[in-house]
């Protein structure tokens, strides 16, 4: 008995399988993924990729169903790309954050002498207009992983909560509000 799963490639996008690695190129750039797994199998026949376990047990169908979310999400990225829109938020002193290089920069949080920094992870854009973060790309964890850190960055550490809620909230996921 066999379990498997299909993803269709839409036009404009091209999909290689080298391996155990799939590459995925469209009209934003390339993404490439390792995805192997024992008793797993992927395979392309025409515009389908098909994700195959050789047995149907409870971590082979899981994983068949998360390679399959995977490819969609890296033709999503391709094809769309992903945006996350975050808020600065401030009651007590008016923070200023702005993106230097590869770092996004936060001066004056909760009135601190020394700038909080985080490097932006992989190959993502961030914008800061006002009141406003928004970091943009085609890797979907590159972009989760870069809006998480900005997030984190603005923890109020051992304050209570309730009072100090000045930071950096993340408010829209690829245009529906969170």
């Amino acid at each position: 008995m066999e379990y498997a799963e299909e993803v269709t490639v839409p036009e404009g996008v091209e999909l290689r399988i080298e391996g155990d690695e799939v590459v995925v190129s469209g009209s934003r750039g390339e993404l490439r993924r390792r995805l192997a797994y024992p008793g797993v199998r992927i395979r392309k026949e025409g515009s389908r990729v098909y994700i195959e376990a050789e047995l149907p047990r409870r971590k082979h169908r899981a994983m068949v169903g998360t390679f399959r979310a995977h490819i969609q999400n890296m033709i999503k990225g391709v094809t769309q790309g992903f945006t996350y829109k975050l808020k600065v938020v401030h009651s007590h002193f008016p923070m200023t954050v702005r993106v230097e290089g590869d770092e996004v920069v936060v001066e004056n949080y909760l009135g601190e002498k020394v700038p909080r920094r985080i490097k932006i992870f992989g190959n993502c854009r961030v914008k800061v207009a006002g009141d406003e973060v928004v970091v943009e790309g085609i890797n979907k964890e590159e972009v989760g992983q870069t809006a998480a850190r900005i997030e984190q960055l603005t923890r109020p550490g051992r304050r209570d909560p309730r009072t100090f809620q000045d930071g950096i909230y993340l408010v829209e996921r690829d245009g529906v509000p969170v």
